[in-house]
């Protein structure tokens, strides 16, 4: 008995010693008080407080945390929008003073959380009711920036920071789902129709392109073929007179009747009717009188042709 009053003060001292030992969990500061006034923070790790006399007010967490929110915004032509999303959050910094902002700004962290996700809806419900039920769709990105902008200050002042807002979901009433639909399904088969037409004049545009070439070669191919029959012409009817001019002075040296050359013309040419008249009808008088008669015509013909 005596040895252990003796003991007795040495176990004492002994607990008030190890009671004074805190230990900070990694990604935590504690906030110490004094008789309910602040005195300092304490970082991860072992740490060692006044006993009796210090206390551990408040653990701050400096981890990020996320909370998720579902609410309802109208917009300015009296559309219902649901949103879903997500906020992530953190503490600041490590700073002392972010630190005791934290701690003493809210009773709670259930305080804390209402005041900041009443702050994120009431932001969105400003943008929604200035825009069009068309166009939320299409604004998430500006929801988020917008929002961004307006609490960072706020939220400052409490010591947190905004790290990132994420709308994963946005709804409408069903009435104004189905009438989207529409919207967007006959949009698509104006389009439709529009491409179909596209389709169609591009067709008919190059088929008349295609025409006009095929015209257009045809006229030229015909235009050098008219060419070509004109230079053959003229070339037969060149080689005719030289082998005419030839046999009526080879008959004339003979003492021969140049009236043979014009009958051997007017058999070939009756020949050629026959060969090449392809089923047309020539009316053609084929006697010796018809040949005579023909023959003085022609002849007449070169006599006033000579007088001119």
């Amino acid at each position: 008995m005596d040895s252990f009053i003796k003991l007795l003060p040495f176990l004492i001292i002994a607990f008030i010693v190890f009671s004074g030992l805190v230990t900070v969990n990694q990604g935590t500061i504690s906030v110490v008080t004094m008789f309910g006034k602040y005195r300092r923070i304490l970082l991860p790790g072992l740490r060692f407080k006044i006993p009796i006399l210090e206390q551990i007010y408040k653990r701050i967490s400096i981890q990020n945390r996320s909370v998720e929110l579902e609410f309802q915004a109208v917009t300015v032509d009296q559309a219902n929008v649901y949103f879903k999303s997500m906020l992530l959050y953190s503490v600041q910094n490590a700073d002392e003073e972010t630190v005791k902002k934290v701690a003493f700004k809210f009773i709670s962290d259930k305080d804390l959380m209402q005041a900041l996700i009443r702050t994120v809806e009431g932001s969105i419900r400003a943008f929604v009711a200035t825009k069009k039920q068309a166009e939320i769709l299409t604004a998430r990105r500006e929801i988020v920036d917008y929002v961004k902008e307006q609490i960072d200050h706020s939220l400052e002042e409490w010591g947190y920071h905004l790290q990132d807002l994420q709308i994963n979901d946005i709804t409408f009433d069903q009435a104004v789902m189905d009438s989207m639909s529409k919207v967007v399904a006959s949009n698509n088969l104006k389009a439709a129709a529009e491409n179909e037409g596209q389709a169609l004049l591009i067709t008919k545009t190059k088929a008349a392109e295609a025409e006009g070439n095929a015209i257009k070669i045809s006229a030229e191919a015909e235009k050098e073929a008219a060419r070509l029959r004109g230079q053959g012409v003229a070339l037969f009817r060149e080689e005719v007179a030289k082998g005419m001019s030839q046999a009526a002075e080879q008959m004339k040296q003979a003492n021969l009747d140049t009236n043979v050359i014009l009958f051997s013309m007017w058999t070939e040419a009756v020949k050629n009717f026959a060969e090449y008249g392809k089923g047309n009808v020539i009316f053609l008088d084929g006697s010796s009188e018809g040949m005579d008669k023909t023959m003085k015509q022609i002849m007449s013909m070169m006599k006033m042709k000579e007088n001119k």
